[in-house]
């Protein structure tokens, strides 16, 4: 096991033998760093042209300068330590401090420069993932460009030519360093401000890992059994809502980097798929959903009108992907009686817990012990108890009296009088059973009587008996 002590000695080790010379650097911009894992504000445009920005779901947007009319960004390739949700860390490896890495933002027609230092164990590269530039600049290591050596600073130069939603990532040993976290959020903005406005304008990435309970480094090796799948490298309960004013106009743009599809599911509201990798989708062409799937490697874009108060659940609809690290290995109890055996294990074992019996919900609310470093299987508390969910799951909270800009979390919804699921108390009639209903018109038999079998012998062409 690695100790965030040594982790952070070992990176300390990379960074002093990758850094770059002050004097190398005077020409670069300040690389700004971020480790909070909570949502930040969107960062309005102090220069440059105007735009809407985004906020980025547990996450933030990367600073830059205005340089002889070019806006410059500094990336830096890094070990990072990231919380995948209180009570457990992990040991990625991500941008300027963060895993994903800070969403980039910028503007149809922009040119953009983007310096970026490796501060990595190994080589490097980064591919900007949809994007249309000079072949030289796509940063496949090998392919259009060398690798990033460790300690070196690359730059890459391109106009922004189109409108839309995309991904940053490495295209240099993309099994580790994408399993290790090493992904982005790009924004271009379109020209005219005006144009596919909304009043909330959201982003975060899908990612998915295999790190064992007690661990801090995700197996990279893993292809398909993996135990916690994030939203922007966040599980619930640490995952912010997204909260949004009654009325708004709401986009959400998810990109999918990990190992599978994943239908994305909102409650309350029905969408329209308004964007994908190519870009926008005409209003002719869009169609409405409440579930959309986003399938490796691809963006999708969604939009609705925040016309319905409360706390909506968004999630992927695959249900272990809404289980924390715990939940995969754990057989079906279902049904089982364990009461004599947890009576004999509880004398060895203490701390013992019958699990499963009755289904998983108890989980959710048993306060378990668990291995250091690691999340329960289903958590999180709502005003009515245990949620019981984990992984990709958070909440569109939508109110009235939200403010135009105000993203802090408003609370719990308070529900009007009489309009809460409540129990019924009364008498329940018998249900009714039909006695023709299914099984009729092929009755079983009601017993076999002897047959004879007649068998042709061979040869002979004649019947027989045996």
């Amino acid at each position: 096991m690695v100790s965030r002590r040594n982790f952070i000695r070992g990176a300390g080790a990379v960074l002093a033998a990758g850094a770059v010379s002050r004097v190398a650097l005077a020409a670069v911009p300040e690389a700004a760093t971020q480790t909070s894992a909570k949502t930040q504000p969107p960062l309005v445009p102090q220069t440059g042209r105007p735009y809407n920005a985004v906020v980025t779901l547990n996450g933030w947007t990367l600073p830059w300068r205005m340089k002889n009319g070019i806006k410059e960004f500094h990336l830096v390739a890094e070990p990072v330590v990231r919380e995948i949700a209180p009570g457990m860390k992990a040991h990625l490896w991500g941008y300027n401090g963060q895993s994903p890495g800070p969403t980039i933002e910028v503007v149809e027609g922009d040119r953009v420069r983007l310096f970026v230092t490796n501060r990595l164990p190994e080589h490097t590269t980064i591919h900007w993932h949809g994007q249309r530039l000079p072949n030289g600049m796509d940063g496949v290591g090998g392919l259009t460009q060398p690798q990033i050596p460790a300690g070196k600073t690359y730059v890459y130069e391109f106009v922004a030519k189109r409108p839309g939603t995309f991904m940053y990532h490495p295209h240099a040993d993309e099994m580790v360093q994408m399993g290790m976290g090493m992904m982005g959020f790009w924004v271009t903005h379109p020209r005219d401000p005006k144009l596919m406005r909304a009043d909330r304008d959201f982003v975060f990435l899908l990612s998915n890992y295999d790190i064992e309970p007690g661990s801090y480094t995700p197996k990279v090796s893993t292809m398909l059994d993996f135990n916690l799948f994030t939203f922007n490298s966040r599980v619930f309960p640490g995952i912010d809502p997204m909260v949004c004013r009654q009325g708004d106009r709401v986009r959400i743009r998810i990109g999918n980097l990990t190992m599978t599809s994943h239908p994305i599911h909102l409650h309350g509201h029905e969408f329209e798929v308004a964007g994908t990798d190519g870009g926008w989708v005409p209003k002719s062409a869009r169609w409405p959903e409440v579930t959309t799937n986003v399938a490796v490697g691809q963006m999708r874009a969604i939009e609705f009108d925040a016309t319905d108060p409360g706390d909506w659940a968004l999630h992927c609809h695959k249900a272990h992907h809404v289980m924390n690290a715990m939940g995969h290995d754990v057989p079906t109890m279902i049904g089982v009686d364990q009461r004599g055996v947890a009576d004999k294990i509880s004398k060895l074992i203490p701390d013992y817990m019958v699990m499963g019996s009755a289904g998983m919900a108890d989980m959710g609310e048993m306060e378990m012990p668990l291995p250091d470093n690691t999340l329960p299987m289903m958590t999180g508390q709502g005003p009515f108890g245990a949620v019981e969910m984990g992984g990709m799951f958070t909440v569109v909270k939508v109110r009235k009296d939200q403010k135009p800009g105000d993203y802090r979390d408003p609370g719990w919804y308070q529900h009007p009088a009489g309009t809460v699921a409540y129990e019924w108390k009364g008498t329940l009639p018998e249900p009714p059973r039909s006695k023709s209903a299914g099984g009729q018109s092929m009755p079983a038999a009601q017993g076999t009587k002897n047959a004879e079998v007649r068998v042709r012998k061979p040869g002979n062409g004649h019947g027989g008996h045996r």
